[in-house]
């Protein structure tokens, strides 16, 4: 008897841990697509997309609009600037030079390159010169600035809207109204 009795509560544990595991796996799922039908995660979704495909446009930009032409200045030479590099220790074979950075790099040899790291920069300068034009031109058109200007909170040092008139962190009046002395006792002075 004892062993059936056993054999019974362990199944009907076993039969409530997996109830309890299903309701718990429910109420994740729901959770996860409530999480998922929100209207600002699609917005930022969205948003990577767009810009994902902004930044390929901007570094095509770079590369094959700007870059090719700031190559023929007489001290970049003839070659392209991402395949500019400096060799700090030649390989095995590197007496005679190297044409491109695979060739050191496959004799071993280790280089500086720079070109490359032009060519990044240069992609963020543009990238973050094409952004600031776009929001310059939507602050035109639609009179509202996407640069937000701020300033520091004289009360808790938070950064809030320089056009604010409370604060949002410590709700401190900022046009000078907590420096008025304010009592709610009479003025016995007089």
């Amino acid at each position: 008897m004892a062993g059936s009795y056993d054999r019974e509560a362990a199944q009907e544990r076993l039969l409530s841990e997996t109830h309890t595991v299903v309701r718990k796996v429910q109420s994740a799922w729901s959770n996860f697509l409530d999480f998922l039908g929100r209207d600002n995660v699609l917005e930022v979704a969205v948003g990577l997309m767009i810009a994902t495909s902004f930044t390929g446009v901007v570094n095509s930009l770079v590369s094959d609009l700007l870059l090719p032409p700031i190559s023929l200045l007489p001290f970049m030479s003839h070659k392209n600037l991402p395949e500019k590099f400096f060799v700090l220790r030649k390989g095995l074979h590197g007496d005679n030079g190297y044409n491109t950075v695979e060739q050191a790099r496959e004799d071993g040899a280790v280089t500086m390159n720079y070109g490359v790291f032009l060519d990044k920069a240069m992609t963020f300068l543009s990238l973050g010169l094409v952004l600031y034009a776009i929001a310059q031109t939507y602050a035109f058109f639609s009179h509202d600035s996407i640069i937000k200007h701020t300033v520091r909170c004289p009360y808790c040092r938070k950064y809030v809207s320089e056009k604010a008139r409370r604060c949002m962190n410590c709700t401190s009046w900022l046009d000078g109204r907590e420096d008025l002395e304010t009592t709610a006792l009479p003025n016995t002075a007089e």
